[in-house]
């Protein structure tokens, strides 16, 4: 799954990622295929993209790394002047076009009707909301039990400069939309961070809880009893207070980098949670890091090289015959 970590100060933007990947093979299972995937892009010299979820999709009979389609996108599109949410807005066409979800999505559907009848248990619901599949059933001991299903997801994270000066980070979700994360131009929304992927652990750092607090049941009883926009509002009371506004570009790179070896180490020594135990080690491999400043533009702070043995090779340094 990996984790994308961006971190925006008023001395510019932080990009940084892992490079681990991993696949499902035939079976099902998940496994762990590469420690050198290449997560973090540059499209223009003002912007930078990085990308989680899913590393593969089929094309002519064969499997195509997600980070082709954006290497493609990048030689073969007019990028230079594109500001960050034509970027955004692009490469979530792009994708949304090439990944055929709703065929995965009826393959689960038909996958979780299987299972249920071949475990006795009768359906009482099945529908499609907001690229979600929710259902319900009867258990044969005759409790009512709930579930979402979604199609693994691509995730992809755009930030930058636009060529007047102003800066945007957006986020797009294959399936799902387009959302504005960071915007110099609205109060409030200026400076932070933002991950996507295997982001429990630095939202239970930074936040103080993860998304998966709702599947609680004291927290589904106050949401009910209150709306969730009152829980949440009091939940993100226990959120650290970072000031953002004042941090520099250094310590923005230390924050996104400890974010992800933080991850990488706690996965290391966990087995999921309790309530859903037997996730994914995602993250993990060297830490690519790039800037982006209004002066500089895009710089890669580290960049994973070609090795062996004792020789490195940097192919974007390589002369061209």
């Amino acid at each position: 799954m990996s984790l994308v970590i961006n971190t925006t100060t008023p001395e510019g933007i932080v990009l940084a990622a892992d490079s681990r990947q991993s696949y499902r093979n035939m079976k099902g299972m998940a496994r762990i295929g590469s420690e050198n995937a290449i997560k973090l892009f540059q499209i223009n010299r003002r912007i930078g993209v990085g990308i989680t979820g899913l590393a593969f999709l089929p094309e002519g009979g064969v499997q195509k790394n997600v980070s082709q389609y954006i290497e493609e996108f990048r030689r073969s599109s007019k990028v230079k002047n594109m500001e960050v949410k034509d970027v955004a807005r692009k490469l979530h066409h792009l994708f949304n076009d090439k990944y055929h979800w709703k065929d995965q999505l009826d393959q689960i559907k038909t996958n979780i009707q299987n299972d249920l009848n071949s475990k006795g248990c009768a359906i009482i619901q099945m529908e499609m909301e907001d690229q979600l599949l929710k259902f319900s059933f009867k258990t044969p001991q005759g409790t009512i039990e709930n579930g979402v299903a979604r199609a693994d997801p691509i995730e992809i994270l755009v930030a930058g400069y636009n060529p007047d000066g102003t800066h945007q980070v957006y986020s797009a979700s294959i399936p799902g939309p387009v959302q504005k994360l960071r915007d110099s131009k609205k109060q409030g929304m200026e400076y932070g961070s933002s991950w996507l992927g295997q982001g429990d652990v630095a939202a239970r750092i930074v936040l103080g809880f993860d998304g998966r607090i709702q599947n609680v049941d004291f927290v589904k009883e106050a949401i009910q009893s209150r709306s969730e926009q009152e829980i949440q509002g009091q939940l993100r009371g226990l959120e650290y207070a970072i000031q953002w506004g004042t941090m520099t570009l250094q310590d923005a790179i230390d924050f996104a980098t400890l974010m992800i070896q933080t991850t990488s180490a706690i996965q290391r020594f966990s087995d999921g949670i309790n309530a859903d135990p037997g996730d994914m080690p995602g993250v993990g491999g060297p830490i690519d890091v790039a800037v982006i400043t209004p002066d500089h533009g895009f710089v890669w702070v580290k960049k994973k090289k070609l090795q062996f043995a004792n020789c490195e090779l940097d192919l974007d340094n390589e002369p061209f015959l």
